[in-house]
């Protein structure tokens, strides 16, 4: 499951669950405004960062784990 992560970790700001947030594909997260000055470029892993999904906090049950529902 993705790690969401409540800070820039290039300028410490706080980020709200549903905050606007640029992750890359190793979860590294930073604020619109950091990504934006890097270029949209990880400085981490130089990939590339997107949005981050926004989770939704009300319904949210228990994580499963184990294999696949079967369909």
């Amino acid at each position: 499951m993705l790690e969401m992560k409540a800070e820039c970790e290039h300028c410490q700001t706080a980020l709200a669950a549903g905050a606007e947030a640029l992750i890359c594909s190793f979860e590294c997260t930073f604020c619109a405004a950091c990504a934006a000055s890097m270029n949209h470029v990880c400085p981490n892993c130089s990939g590339e960062l997107l949005t981050r999904p926004r989770r939704a906090v009300k319904g949210l049950g228990p994580v499963r784990s184990g294999p696949p529902l079967a369909r």
